[in-house]
Order: structure tokens, then C-alpha cells, then sequence
């Protein structure tokens, strides 16, 4: 199966394709769908007679599906960050990344090459993970203090930005949540001395002048974790009207690890580990005052990744996320797992059940739960499915979406994901919240990417408009799919004559 990690595949800089190229339509893709499909993931892991390990560690590819009355057009382009450009320009791995620790350069002599080796991994810009918006400019990100800007409609590389020369964090999810005037939150750690902490971090939704990125961005309030030598890893974070809600999952970072990480010639990764005797602990912040609750809400061990919506109702906050009771999994997407195929690649699995959670709202806490405050501060939770059986068949589920621009932070009845029964995405599912109901788009040998909603110029109801996901193929074109997100019906496809690689996340960005 061709998942784009071969090792012939990118193995220059001709992978890319950045003028636009035409797309053969197969059906029909709606006029009124005007705008582009934004991915993001890794497209490059070899360089010279060396590769990186993990998934996580390739070279950022862009990729633009512009759509224009029922016409699909494919450009893609590197990210020109220092780190790809340090590697090309000495064709070998010259910087670290999450899985991958770069050796000492057999051009120093003996001794130099010696002290590098007591040298910190220095943080990578290899922005892969997705596309955000800041201030209403395009940017992309990862989990490090650097993003880049860049054009939407070239995908050329703009400016390198810096979260420390703003505010004093080390480092930035790739998952911000917007308000709907354009005001951005954001999760961060900041490591000292003293240990880490975990920063709510509030951008501002408008530019005082063209040039601006995050002027005006400020700490909202810092999170003490259980254990500051060992605080939790997150990739995202969950936000409903009024609240933050910081979960501090039971996949742990050993600080101590990941700092002698290039003096023990191991990635950053060997330095993350699971632990399943230590609770996961919800942390609940008032996005208006940055006030934290004093109870803490705790449940057993679980690994998170994406949440899928938080809203308020009824005096309650009410938390729907992706998770699993085993946080092993992110040591699964090692570079010798991606490029298995066939019966082998089947053996690599995991599932990811759908859980829902709620929380007395925080004005309601002190009354609630007094006598929880003045006992231990702690209140056990338990968790609702989701979904019913059938979704076991199809190996839970991933990249979760929904109807964010109107549902977000909002009482909601659909969500949009990847079934994974493989390593990656090899179905599409609608979850109907009321009665649990699945619906699924499956072909076999097919392995779709995360759904990208976009709703209709008329729409009336919550599902009204289109599923976008690149489908990734073991022997044709990879090619853009489009479902009605109502009927999950097939609408139509672009397929592209050029290989795509198997990416992580996406936006639409429609056309102005």
C-alpha cells in the first residue's frame, strides 16, 4: 500500500508541484464550493543516505486544492523552513526532530563533534501539523515557538514567527480555537527553573498594521501540573463559550529525558511516556476573568488527543473528545509501521472511543460541590459513549470535525471523522448524536484524510453543505473527495497525477 513514505518517494525537491495542475472530475463537485482545501503534513524524510524515524519528524508539504465552478485545480509546495533548508543544503539530517536525533556533523573534528553531543536539541520550525488563523492571516504551525506565515494562494513561505518574543511561553498547540469576532486561545508550557507550567494564551482578533502576528498577545493564566518534572504531553484543547478546558492526560513528558535527549543520541520522543496509574485531571478555566477552578475534575487514565466540541447547557459544561485507555499508541507511527503493507499493516491498530463528559459550569461550583472543596477538591467523573456498538467495526475514531464556524462551543447533534481499522484513516464516518446512529463511506484499499465540513450558501440545518478528504491510494490517483455531508453520499472526485503522502490536518478557506 502506497501511503507517500516509501523511500524513493520526495527523496528531492521535485515532489513538489507549485505551479497549479488540472484535476480529472469524476461526478460532479458543487459550483457554490468557491475556495481552497489547506493541508498540511509530512512530505520528506530522506535525506542523503539518512531518514528521519517517526511520522511526526518529516519535512512540511503544503498542499492547495482550489476548487472554482465544479473545477479542481493541485499545487503543493516544501515549507521553507530553516530546518528543511539546513537539510537540503547539506544533503543529511541536520536537525533534530520529534523521533529523530541528528548526529554530530562528520565535518567537525573529533572534539567538536564531542562537545555538540552536550548541546540541547535545539526547537525544530518544521511547521507540519496544520493551518491557522492569527489576526485573519494564514499561518502554519507545530508544537514548538515557531510558526511560519504563508500565502494561502501560492503557498509560499512568508515570515518565521516566534512565540517567545511575545509572551513567555516555550512553546504553542497547533490546535487554536477562534472566537467568532476572530479573538484566538491557544494552550503552551513555559519551563524554568522551578519546573513547567501550562499557559492559557489569548490573542487579539485584529492587526494595528499589515505586518503584525501576535502584538498584543498575553498569558490569560498559568495551570501548576501534578508532577512540574513531569508535566502531561497535549496536543490540543477543548473551549466552550465562557470556559477553557486543559485536560492533563496520563501520557507524561520526563523533562530530565528530553533535555540530555542529544547527549544519550535518543529523540525528544523517548522522553514521553504512558502512564496508567495516574488519573487524567480536567482543569477548568473562565476565559473571561482567567480565573481556575479550584475543583478539580479527575477520571482514570486516558490518552487524548483531539476533542470534538465543548458547550454549556443546562448549568452544566458538557465535554465530547476522542480518547483511548491506552496512550501507547503514538509510539506506533514509526517510520518501519508506515511503510508496511498488506496483511502486515493490518496488524497495526488501535481504537479510539468517543466519550462524553460534563461539568457543573463554574458559577455553579462553589454551590454544588462546596463540601467537595473543603474535603479534597475533587470530583470523579464518569463518561457517556458516544456511539454504539457498530462504531467497534470500523476502529473507533480520529480527526474528529464538526460544523465549526456555526457549532462551535455550541450545542450540537453531528460530528465528522476517520474510521481507523489501519495505522491511518481507511473509512469516513457521520455520527448522528441522537440515537447514536454511524453512517460510513468505505472502499477497500482506500484511506481517506481528516473531513473538512463546509457548509452551503443556504443552509438551513446543521449538516447542510460538503465533506472535503483526500483519499491516499495503494495503486491509482490520490484524489480529492466530495461527499454530501447530509447523505454521505458520493458527490464527486478530483483525482491528481501525482502522488500525495498520507497528512495530518486541514482548513477551508473560502474565497473572499
Amino acid at each position: 500500500m502506497y501511503l507517500g513514505y516509501q523511500p524513493t518517494v520526495h527523496a528531492g525537491t521535485n515532489g513538489e508541484t507549485p505551479e497549479p495542475i488540472a484535476t480529472e472530475v469524476c461526478g460532479t463537485i458543487p459550483t457554490w464550493i468557491r475556495g481552497s482545501l489547506l493541508r498540511n503534513g509530512p512530505g520528506k524524510f530522506e535525506f542523503g543516505n539518512q531518514h528521519y524515524n517517526h511520522w511526526f519528524d518529516g519535512m512540511a508539504m503544503l498542499h492547495q486544492f482550489k476548487i472554482e465552478d465544479g473545477k479542481v485545480t493541485y499545487r503543493s509546495r516544501f515549507l521553507q523552513s530553516d530546518a528543511y533548508k539546513k537539510n537540503s543544503e547539506r544533503n543529511r539530517i541536520m536537525v533534530s526532530e520529534f523521533g529523530t536525533v541528528a548526529m554530530p556533523d562528520p565535518c567537525k573534528n573529533f572534539f567538536l563533534r564531542f562537545l555538540s553531543r552536550f548541546e540541547m536539541i535545539e526547537a525544530t520550525d518544521n511547521a507540519s501539523v496544520s493551518f491557522v488563523k492569527y489576526k485573519g492571516d494564514c499561518f502554519v504551525s507545530t508544537e514548538t515557538n515557531y510558526m511560519y506565515r504563508v500565502d494561502p494562494e501560492s503557498l509560499e513561505t512568508q515570515n518565521k514567527v516566534d512565540w517567545t518574543k511575545f509572551i513567555a511561553v516555550n512553546m504553542a498547540t497547533a490546535h487554536p480555537h477562534t472566537e467568532p469576532d476572530g479573538t484566538t486561545y491557544n494552550m503552551g508550557n513555559s519551563y524554568g527553573r522551578k519546573g513547567a507550567l501550562y499557559n492559557i494564551i489569548k490573542v487579539p482578533p485584529m492587526k494595528n498594521n499589515p505586518e503584525e502576528t501576535l502584538e498584543g498577545a498575553k498569558v490569560l493564566c498559568s495551570i501548576v501540573p501534578a508532577d512540574k518534572a513531569r508535566p502531561s504531553y497535549y496536543h490540543s484543547f477543548a473551549m466552550s463559550e465562557n470556559y477553557v478546558v486543559f485536560i492533563e492526560q496520563s501520557i507524561k513528558m520526563d523533562l530530565l529525558k528530553i533535555v540530555t535527549a542529544k547527549l544519550r543520541g535518543k529523540g525528544i520522543s523517548e522522553g514521553i511516556y504512558w502512564d496508567p496509574k495516574q488519573d487524567t485531571v480536567f482543569h477548568l478555566v473562565d476565559k473571561h476573568t482567567g480565573q481556575t477552578s479550584s475543583v478539580k475534575f479527575h477520571t482514570k487514565a486516558l490518552s487524548v488527543f483531539h476533542q470534538i466540541n465543548a458547550y454549556e447547557e443546562d448549568g452544566f459544561l458538557m465535554l465530547d473528545m476522542c480518547c483511548s485507555d491506552n496512550g501507547e499508541a503514538i509510539n506506533t507511527y514509526v517510520i518501519q509501521n508506515l511503510r508496511k503493507s498488506g496483511e502486515a499493516l493490518d496488524q497495526v491498530t488501535f481504537f479510539k472511543s468517543l466519550k462524553g463528559i460534563k461539568f457543573p459550569a463554574f458559577t455553579f461550583i462553589q454551590l454544588l460541590f462546596s463540601f467537595v472543596s473543603l474535603r479534597t477538591g475533587q470530583v470523579v467523573c464518569q463518561f457517556e459513549d458516544l456511539h454504539g456498538e457498530d462504531l467497534y467495526e470500523y476502529g473507533g475514531l480520529e480527526f474528529p470535525q464538526i460544523n465549526y464556524s456555526k457549532f462551535n462551543t455550541r450545542p450540537y447533534r453531528y460530528f465528522y471523522g476517520c474510521g481507523f481499522r489501519h495505522l491511518v484513516g481507511d473509512s469516513l464516518l457521520k455520527i448522528d448524536l441522537e440515537g447514536k446512529k454511524v453512517k460510513v463511506w468505505y472502499q477497500k484499499g482506500l484511506f481517506p484524510s481528516e473531513p473538512v465540513f463546509v457548509p452551503s450558501p443556504d443552509a438551513v440545518e446543521e449538516d447542510d453543505g460538503v465533506i472535503l478528504s483526500v483519499v491516499v491510494t495503494p495503486t491509482e490517483s490520490t484524489f480529492l473527495l466530495v461527499l454530501n455531508a447530509k447523505t454521505w453520499e458520493e458527490l464527486g472526485r478530483a483525482e491528481v497525477p501525482v502522488n500525495i503522502p498520507y497528512g495530518f490536518h486541514g482548513t477551508f478557506n473560502p474565497t473572499a
